[in-house]
């Protein structure tokens, strides 16, 4: 039996996959991980599979026609993201009419609101809920031998008589080192030069070596709608073989990227995953970066660094107390310092996270933020508004609050796709929220002492030289169009 999983065609270099979906404005482009996880399965269980994304390759609704005119698939997997929803059930309700295949859509939104998704299109016939690696293959089967569904957990389907149908939730997977290795789907189907990560050498592959996050910050989309709170690992020795195999047969890659919500959350694991890196000389061939929390200690980060990690990723988020633990973050502003400064001494770059609109913000609170990431001095940043998606807590803190400026999630982003504010506070507009993103950017990036950071750092290199190069005129572009007004 034939399955299409797609990525579909909506804006070029859309990431759908990222945790907050959006054109970005240093070029990023995530790969379609959970898509490709997805797709592997399916080979492995013996399906033949075609695995195509189109905002990377840059496709058009009739090119993904054209190809599913020709591929002939029985089942079409079709991966959906809040701003994109209604493009991505529109594309998928065209290619049901094509093929008339069995049409499933997967990802966060659909996750949180099933019936919802549902309703928006007769031509949908199931969506998968949370975790949809066996869920697929198992509905395949059903599919191909015409039995009912009612028994494939993990899915909301639309029955014969158009009754929406929820099944028993699919418990989450366990053993995650049955799974096969993402960069190895990645190689069979995608081009690795068409993504990206502005922090990161190029070209990059993403992996993920565990699911799931152990902490609550109130805004994460991840393990509120996909994957849950409990942290399950892949062994280090599965780990440490992927990054082998990447080094050993994917000579371009430069840098594997962990996409782990919090790869820090086991630290013992860490530190064992990093001798085996070592004592396999894995660490002469490849570089890495990983999302880490501010509680990381120095011992660590100088094992990491000696097993070729070249970059961590921590939320500070804010430079205010109260509005960490507003949004039950869990770190406090000393860590953070701490973190900054052995970060330092351990030789090891920072891409520092923020968020501007936690609950309590105000325009005085927002400027400690930009001073506090100022004072961190990461070698570069982030600074998104707080972005609520459906079934998070923040979601539901806003429609409670009557915070929600619109129930549209068309206008999740801006109409070129990029972070949009969508809440407006007694303390601040969804303007000023916006605003105050672009001023903090252009504070610490427009600093000398960042420029004169980043020409050395690039001076170290010809593949940090190449990173810049690639992600700056992009998002100085965007810099300077903030600058103006």
């Amino acid at each position: 039996m034939k399955i299409l999983t797609l990525n579909p065609p909506f804006l070029p270099k859309y990431s759908r996959n990222s945790r907050s979906p959006a054109v970005t404005k240093g070029g990023t482009i995530y790969y379609p991980i959970w898509l490709a996880y997805a797709t592997g399965v399916l080979e492995k269980e013996g399906f033949e599979v075609k695995l195509i994304d189109a905002p990377a390759q840059g496709l058009s609704l009739d090119d993904a026609i054209e190809i599913v005119k020709e591929f002939e698939p029985k089942m079409i997997v079709v991966d959906t993201s809040t701003p994109s929803i209604f493009n991505d059930v529109k594309v998928a309700s065209k290619l049901k009419n094509v093929t008339n295949a069995f049409v499933v859509l997967v990802g966060t939104h659909v996750s949180a609101l099933p019936e919802e998704t549902l309703k928006l299109n007769e031509n949908i016939d199931a969506v998968t809920i949370h975790e949809y690696d066996y869920t697929l293959p198992e509905l395949a089967r059903c599919i191909e031998h015409k039995r009912d569904l009612k028994n494939v957990k993990g899915i909301v389907f639309r029955s014969s008589e158009g009754k929406i149908v929820f099944n028993e939730n699919r418990p989450m997977i366990e053993n995650l080192d049955n799974l096969p290795f993402v960069s190895e789907v990645y190689k069979r189907y995608l081009n690795l030069k068409d993504y990206f990560f502005s922090s990161s050498g190029y070209p990059m592959v993403m992996i993920i070596t565990g699911r799931g996050c152990p902490f609550k910050c109130f805004w994460c989309n991840w393990p509120q709608v996909f994957h849950g709170h409990k942290y399950r690992l892949r062994s280090a020795e599965n780990v440490v073989e992927e990054f082998e195999h990447i080094a050993n047969n994917m000579p371009e890659v430069k840098e594997i990227g962990i996409e782990d919500d919090t790869l820090t959350a086991d630290i013992g694991r860490v530190r064992k995953i990093c001798r085996m890196i070592v004592e396999k000389g894995i660490n002469k061939k490849i570089k890495w970066y990983a999302n880490t929390r501010v509680s990381l200690d120095l011992e660590t980060m100088k094992l990491m660094k000696q097993a070729g990690c070249r970059l961590i990723i921590p939320g500070y988020e804010s430079g205010v107390q109260k509005l960490l633990d507003n949004a039950h973050k869990g770190i406090t502003l000393e860590q953070s310092r701490e973190y900054a400064k052995n970060a330092k001494k351990a030789g090891l770059l920072v891409h520092g996270c923020f968020i501007i609109g936690l609950p309590e913000e105000t325009k005085e609170t927002a400027m400690k933020t930009i001073e506090f990431a100022k004072e961190l001095d990461p070698n570069d940043v982030q600074f998104f508004p707080l972005i609520v998606y459906p079934g998070t807590e923040a979601y539901e803190w806003a429609q409670k609050n009557k915070y929600l400026t619109t129930n549209d999630f068309s206008k999740w982003n801006t109409k070129e796709g990029w972070h949009d504010s969508l809440i407006s506070t007694p303390n601040l507009t969804k303007e000023e929220i916006i605003e105050l993103c672009n001023k903090a950017r252009v504070e610490f990036y427009l600093r000398p002492k960042f420029i004169l950071k980043t020409l050395k750092l690039m001076a170290t290199s010809w593949n940090e030289t190449k990173r810049v190069f690639k992600a700056t005129p992009i998002f100085f572009r965007y810099l300077f169009k903030a600058l103006k007004k």
